[in-house]
């Protein structure tokens, strides 16, 4: 039996009280999605969703400490409230960070949302505010050929929170899909990177709890909450995407 796969989550925001509670970190969230996943995968033999993940935890926002390239197979970046495009120590590290990752072959990256616009950063391809808005919620997302081949799907729907994008896709970069809102809604590179504007990860009561505190802070209106509030349940593909993440993990 192969060993473990060695994922280092990189925390790059810390969840609300009740989602915190519950999972202990953004770390606890992807966790659970990749363990879901695993037994999704339904290949025990080849990853056992019991023993087959080692997955360790760094707050990146809060500490300077990184994990060491040759103590791992993948770097997963989290989402977060803050801005990708921020010139801020932290976020440069992280830039720094993704960008040694990308400067080797064997360790892999998986960036969510916020993590997705990190590595097209580290690409040098511009982010920053959607002149479209918010995209909240479980939304489509039409898929490339590279796309439908990688996820298996023809369409997928994703749990989505963010009013930042990226803007264009970096050289030799290969688009998996878009939505009417953002153009650069996945990114991938054989044997490299895979990486989605959305949420996998995210859950019905995790969005739940976003939405209503960002109306309580005037972030969302009231028409932009009620909306989302009534797609937060609507059936999505988190599972099957963090599927094909451990399938691009497993490739040789």
């Amino acid at each position: 039996m192969r060993p473990p796969l060695r994922i280092a989550v990189l925390e790059c925001d810390t969840p609300l009280e009740g989602t915190h509670r519950r999972y202990n970190g953004y770390g606890g969230v992807f966790r659970a999605l990749l363990s879901a996943s695993a037994k999704a995968l339904n290949q025990p033999e080849i990853l056992d969703p019991e023993s087959g993940l080692d997955i360790s935890c760094w707050d990146v926002v809060n500490g300077d400490a990184y994990p060491k390239l040759e103590d791992l197979d993948a770097v997963l970046l989290t989402g977060s409230r803050h801005n990708s495009f921020d010139d801020i120590p932290w976020i440069n590290r992280l830039v720094e960070f993704t960008q040694q990752i990308l400067a080797q072959d064997r360790v892999r990256i998986l960036g969510i949302c916020f993590g997705h616009q990190i590595v097209g950063r580290a690409l040098g391809a511009k982010v920053g505010r959607s002149e479209q808005g918010w995209e909240i919620a479980v939304c489509g997302m039409d898929l490339t050929e590279k796309g439908k081949e990688l996820f298996g799907r023809e369409k997928i729907r994703i749990q989505q929170m963010h009013q930042d994008i990226v803007f264009e896709y970096p050289p030799n970069t290969i688009s998996l899909g878009s939505s009417p809102i953002c153009a650069v809604q996945g990114m991938y590179a054989p044997g490299r990177f895979v990486t989605v504007q959305g949420h996998p990860e995210f859950t019905r009561e995790i969005v739940t709890e976003i939405v209503q505190n960002r109306a309580r802070l005037g972030v969302f209106n009231e028409h932009q909450a009620q909306d989302a509030l009534g797609r937060v349940g609507d059936e999505h593909d988190g599972v099957a995407i963090g599927a094909a993440f451990l399938k691009f993990l497993l490739e040789d």
